[in-house]
């Protein structure tokens, strides 16, 4: 595109009246196509996007900020943790909120201690969020504070009241689920589960839908193992269960405690998979290039990032209207080396 529009070195930075005219279109075009609104045919979007590019405009959000009441910013409260879920998820979520055009602000909290959240809340208001999004798996006990913005809630029911609250999964339950009907179809009288602290929210989503898939077929439930989600407690677990002849089969709630469990298994003398099989949980793709490669169920981060931002969006620009029908999250199983029929005994 050729501007036509000649600026100095010393010219004063492009305006939205610059860009409609390179555009070729009305300086209400250019406000409706830079802030996301309906109602602008697909060419007309192309040459204000392209036109703002070639000029280097950028939005004024201040500007914006005090015409609307609104900062075009949303608030993440998440744990403090570098474990491959919790990061998934907040990578998923950044990129939903930059892709809507917002602005993200993060605030970790080390744990889920009411007035650690509480804090995190209250810095995040400070800053004028738009809504927030809390991805804290462990919450003990009510957060005492009351939230006048839309409030997000992944993976958790609400722990306290909002303006309005959502609440969004990456549907753990079926997941889990179909992990141990993998198991059973495979021929295994029963699976084992080793699960994550009992105190997680993701624990008890995960233990549910395995009790369930046992249930559907009748099958015994043998006592519940909890691990803290690394491969040093699979390994504990791996150790213990070796002794066990009658172990066939074992979901376990993390990748990362499936591996340490393979590892004790063979450590202790049981093939995996030839005497037990073992199914992962969350997809991390390195444990495609383990010995064995790992079965799992892959979390889906970023259509539950997606669809969760979408409905806070919707929540914080319409608020007066109903949320759009929430969409359920994909279920993935990767069949891979971990698993296989039950050993004739």
């Amino acid at each position: 595109m050729t501007t036509g529009l000649e600026r100095g070195a010393g010219s004063s930075a492009p305006r939205s009246e610059d860009v409609a005219r390179l555009a070729g279109v009305s300086r209400k075009t250019v406000s409706r196509v830079l802030n996301n609104e309906p109602y602008v045919s697909d060419e007309s979007r192309r040459r204000v996007l392209a036109a703002a590019e070639e000029l280097g405009y950028r939005l004024n959000h201040a500007a914006r900020a005090l015409a609307s009441g609104r900062t075009r910013s949303i608030g993440v409260v998440a744990l403090a943790t570098a474990g491959y879920g919790t990061a998934s998820l907040l990578v998923g979520i950044e990129q939903a909120v930059r892709d809507a055009g917002y602005a993200l602000r993060v605030v970790n909290t080390p744990d889920g201690d009411p007035q650690s959240i509480a804090g995190a809340l209250e810095s995040l208001l400070e800053q004028g969020v738009d809504g927030i999004v809390v991805s804290v798996p462990i919450v003990e006990g009510d957060v005492p504070l009351g939230v006048d913005v839309p409030v997000l809630f992944v993976g958790a029911p609400p722990a306290f009241t909002a303006a309005r609250t959502l609440t969004v999964g990456v549907g753990a339950h079926e997941l889990a689920r179909a992990a141990t009907e993998h198991l059973l179809d495979l021929g295994h009288s029963t699976v084992h589960h080793l699960a994550g602290p009992r105190r997680w929210y993701a624990t008890k989503d995960r233990i549910e839908g395995w009790r369930a898939a046992l249930a559907a077929r009748g099958a015994h439930e043998p006592p519940v193992l909890n691990g803290d989600w690394s491969a040093a407690s699979g390994y504990a677990a791996g150790l213990g269960l070796a002794s066990d002849r009658l172990v066939t089969a074992v979901f376990a709630a993390g990748d990362e405690m499936a591996i340490g469990l393979i590892h004790g298994l063979r450590e202790s003398g049981r093939r995996v998979p030839e005497d037990v099989s073992v199914v992962g949980f969350d997809g991390n793709p390195v444990f495609a290039y383990v010995t064995p490669p790992l079965t799992t169920v892959r979390q889906p981060f970023e259509a539950a990032s997606s669809e969760g931002i979408r409905l806070l969006l919707h929540a914080i620009e319409k608020p007066d209207t109903e949320l759009p029908p929430a969409n359920d999250p994909p279920v993935e199983l990767i069949v891979r080396g971990s698993t296989a029929p039950p050993p004739s005994l």
